[in-house]
């Protein structure tokens, strides 16, 4: 897998992560009376954490990141030819290069491929 596709993977998940934080009143409810988690904290610690691992990104890759990032999961599995971000069937001349760090010609998402 690239390197780069990790940490986009990574950055993902902690954003997920997050959100289900900040957003989630039975997740974070649950996360300060039965691990006594300070959320505000545990959301400082992930947003320095994403920061640095942007900081990681090239500034062309974390560019991109940023503009598709708004719209749903910028990292997405190409499952039997289908790019799950936009269900669209993605050309074998794309995923064949092996090493490469892919994305969907239609939607813009980064792949990573699971066939």
């Amino acid at each position: 897998m690239h390197p780069q596709l990790e940490i986009l993977l990574q950055i993902q998940d902690l954003r997920s992560q997050r959100r289900e934080l900040v957003e989630g009143e039975h997740f974070r409810r649950m996360e300060e009376e039965e691990f006594h988690i300070n959320v505000e904290e545990a959301v400082r610690d992930l947003d320095e954490k994403i920061a640095e691992m942007k900081a990681a990104l090239t500034p062309a890759i974390r560019s991109r990141f940023e503009r598709i990032d708004g719209r749903g999961r910028a990292v997405v599995p190409v499952l039997n030819g289908t790019c799950y971000g936009c269900f669209t069937a993605v050309p074998t001349s794309s995923t064949g290069r092996h090493g490469a760090l892919l994305t969907c010609e239609h939607c813009g998402s980064f792949l990573y491929i699971l066939d």
